[in-house]
């Protein structure tokens, strides 16, 4: 029996408040779920009163007791009447925290996207958009696949028919991989489509969530672009937001709410949130029009995404060659390139009809497979140069271009050219971030 079937015993509950005397020192919080890989364990866990969850190992020497019942709370369903004359913007969730709320009789966050939810985050946009919110799925990012990003491509384009943005609420660490799927796969865009993320749940008193989901609605209603991009905080504070170009964004850090960076190139956009305003920063690839989108929503699953690395194995390579892929992307080294004892074994991937492409783990600056022999040998084994797009967005653009193109010739003509900014073909030097500055 574990603790928390000792303390039902007691008539202790999730949701409680409780007092925990443990070592000397008092924690008082709401009993709130643990984890299932915690099943077997003695350990509870607490919300304090800042909002924050504690866990605690519970021995023998360890008393809980009881302050008082949880407050039985059932949420009212309000019905919210939009004024349907008003520009609508559809929301679209897979899942994330960005798309929970608090429950207060246990304290614990669940899944929640009522477009009276909303409302109730940011009622100040109530006056000014229609808002359509649907849930299309319910997964943790890292749980995505390509049938996924296929999936997402169908219900955007559907809503793009009347919608003046849609917005997709995302996790946020393979958001960008999602965002530079949307940006392929929809082609002719006619409105804004935007990813949005929240990096602290809505439980938690730094919570990015209204922000950002806030500074999306601006952007969706206030955009002259019509592209696929990634809108969230700018930097750490409340005092704007940053609008990415989706094939152009990477994930910079584990938990800043400003984690998203746009990579050789500048943002779209600054949202200023709270003078609902958006500002234009960077280049616009493509304007807001009256032309019909245009759904390619296949991608090819045999395509991969491999990391080069001093004592890499070519038999790495061959397993790929006896499943039979169709295409591999090379995070190489500096300006592209390999060891060269394996530079025989890329070509034998090639002959047999693979397509295989260069990228840089350095991602700032571009490829360039010229400057040294290595380099020449990669381009004269058939091996692709990626310029300056991200090792990701190369995946995504490629295992795209080989799910809807079958002429190979076609493919390596497509993926050398430029089709929604993945490619820069200038980068000045303040695109580089200075991280570290003399203090």
């Amino acid at each position: 029996m574990n603790i928390y079937d000792k303390l039902r015993e007691r008539g202790i509950e999730i949701g409680d408040r409780v007092r925990v005397l443990r070592d000397n020192e008092e924690i008082c919080g709401v009993l709130m779920p643990r984890y299932s890989i915690y099943e077997g364990e003695n350990l509870l866990v607490i919300k304090l009163d800042n909002g924050y969850n504690v866990g605690i190992e519970v021995d023998e020497n360890t008393k809980v007791d009881l302050v008082s019942k949880r407050e039985r709370i059932v949420f009212k369903e309000e019905k919210v009447l939009f004024d349907k004359s008003k520009p609508k913007v559809s929301v679209l969730s897979t899942g994330g925290t960005i798309a929970s709320r608090v429950d207060y009789k246990t304290g614990a966050v669940y899944p929640s996207l009522r477009t009276e939810d909303l409302i109730k985050m940011i009622p100040e946009i109530e006056g000014l958009v229609y808002l359509d919110a649907k849930q299309i799925m319910s997964k943790f990012s890292e749980d995505m696949k390509k049938s996924d990003w296929s999936l997402i491509a169908r219900e955007v384009y559907r809503s793009m028919k009347d919608s003046y943005g849609v917005i997709v609420l995302h996790g946020t660490d393979t958001m960008s991989y999602s965002a530079s799927a949307l940006a392929f796969s929809i082609r002719n865009k006619n409105v804004p489509i935007i990813f949005v993320g929240s990096q602290r749940s809505s439980d938690r008193p730094s919570t990015d969530s209204y922000f950002n989901i806030k500074a999306s609605i601006i952007t969706a209603l206030k955009a002259p672009f019509a592209e696929s991009v990634v809108v969230m905080h700018g930097e750490t504070s409340d005092s704007y937001a940053l609008v990415h170009r989706g094939v152009k964004v990477r994930k910079m850090h584990t938990s800043r709410r400003d984690a998203f960076q746009t990579i050789n190139d500048y943002p779209i956009a600054k949202v200023h949130v709270d003078r609902m305003e958006l500002e234009i920063v960077g280049r616009i690839i493509r304007y807001r029009s009256n032309e019909e989108p245009v759904l390619m929503d296949k991608f090819e699953e045999k395509v991969a995404l491999i990391k080069f690395y001093p004592g890499f194995d070519e038999g790495i390579l061959d397993y790929f060659l006896e499943k039979k892929y169709k295409g591999i992307v090379i995070e190489g080294t500096g300006l592209g390139h390999v060891s060269n004892d394996i530079i025989p074994k890329i070509k034998e991937l090639i002959d047999n009809g693979m397509i295989v492409t260069m990228t840089s783990q350095c991602l700032f600056g571009r490829i360039d497979m010229k400057v040294y022999s290595t380099g020449r040998l990669l381009l004269k084994a058939g091996v692709l140069p990626s310029k300056d797009m991200l090792p990701e967005t190369a995946y995504v653009k490629l295992s795209w271009l080989l799910g809807n193109f079958k002429d190979l010739e076609e493919v390596k003509r497509l993926y050398l050219e430029n089709l929604e900014g993945e490619i820069n073909e200038r980068l000045s030097l303040d695109m580089y971030p200075k991280w570290i500055t003399d203090q």
